[in-house]
């Protein structure tokens, strides 16, 4: 049997009109729209209803059996107003009579109404959907609907009207910057800030940074070291960036450089502010860890790890640039080995016998 349902999701029909819902066959769907149209002759529903009669009598003369029925949700929300479509579609499945599976046309009056095609679709086949509008207004509603459901995301929400805030300000900015003697500035800050807020968006960025946050916040609150570790961090890492230029500059100003000599230049001014950067870091973990009550013996290796990764670094570079001894390269690569090596096992060594001892005990 093939179904024409006609959807009426805030049920202009029931409200308007008193007529109670599911309206079911061809005479009742008729009447209900004659109805609706003296109530309210603007109602697009009354549109939705003759259609459905007009589909019922053009698949009437086919193969199959053709029904047309109506089904309305309710004015206080979406899901409410879905929950209500489908227990209609319910009763009107147990109504009828079919010898074989039921399929549905859907008929609506818009892009709003569609949003219940997937309850609809739970329940029964959907071979079409056919949605009716005015000529004099195509696609309005739809755009009205299009807008409020943006409007109504907060995800969507933030992607249009962040930048589009960003933009407006720049004029009333620029105007407050120009009677201050700051003229230029608002236009280099606005679209930087536009510039950052769309790479963190193509990135896909903006869960790791709302997770960044809330962990500072909570950091912040119940005075974790890292927090100021982290600071202290980052300070470093902007020195070593600082000085790793401060050395490119030197270099450069001795003789012409390539690209390898750069690089070099680079980590050998910069390498012993990363390297104290990750240690305070490192140190910062291991306190709090400690503090927690979950400090375990191998995380002293990631501070010797860093020095000997800071050194061996350090120790390379300086090499490329000629600062140092083939002969002093390989002895720091040798005990920068040794010394992780050596701590991996001491530290492996005093967690089993700690294990052992616990379980004796």
């Amino acid at each position: 049997m093939l179904l024409v349902l006609c959807v009426d999701l805030d049920d202009d029909l029931g409200r308007k009109t008193g007529i109670p819902t599911p309206v079911v066959g061809r005479n009742a769907i008729e009447h209900a729209a004659v109805s609706l149209a003296e109530a309210d002759p603007e109602d697009s529903d009354v549109n939705v209803l003759f259609e459905g009669v007009h589909l019922h009598d053009k698949l009437a003369g086919g193969d199959e059996p053709v029904e047309v029925a109506a089904v309305t949700g309710e004015e206080r929300g979406e899901v409410a107003a879905n929950r209500a479509v489908g227990r209609e579609l319910d009763e009107v499945l147990a109504t009828l009579q079919a010898d074989e599976a039921v399929r549905v046309i859907v008929v609506t009056d818009g892009a709003q109404d569609e949003s219940v095609i997937p309850v609809i679709r739970s329940r029964v086949q959907i071979d079409s959907v056919r949605r009716v509008v005015v000529r004099q207004a195509q696609d309005l509603e739809s755009m009205y609907y299009t807008i409020k459901q943006v409007l109504d995301d907060p995800e969507t929400r933030g992607t249009i009207l962040v930048p589009l805030g960003v933009l407006l300000l720049i004029y009333p900015l620029a105007v407050l910057a120009d009677m201050v003697g700051l003229p230029g500035s608002v236009l280099g800050v606005g679209s930087g800030a536009l510039g950052l807020y769309a790479l963190v968006r193509g990135l896909g960025l903006e869960d790791a940074i709302d997770d960044w946050v809330s962990r500072a916040r909570e950091s912040l609150y119940t005075g974790r070291v890292t927090l100021i570790t982290y600071i202290v961090a980052a300070a470093l890492l902007v020195i070593g960036g600082v000085e790793g230029i401060a050395t490119l500059d030197s270099v450069r100003v001795e003789a012409a450089v390539d690209v390898g000599t750069m690089l070099a230049a680079l980590f050998y001014g910069a390498i012993r502010w990363v390297a104290a950067a990750a240690l305070t870091t490192s140190f910062g973990q291991i306190t709090d860890e400690f503090i927690a009550g979950r400090f375990r013996f191998r995380y002293l290796n990631a501070p010797v790890y860093i020095l000997a990764i800071g050194a061996i670094l350090h120790t390379m570079s300086a090499f490329f640039l000629g600062r140092v001894a083939l002969a002093t390269l390989a002895a720091v690569l040798t005990v920068g080995t040794l010394l992780s090596v050596l701590s991996t096992l001491a530290m492996a060594v005093v967690e089993s016998v700690r294990a052992r001892n616990a379980a004796e005990a």
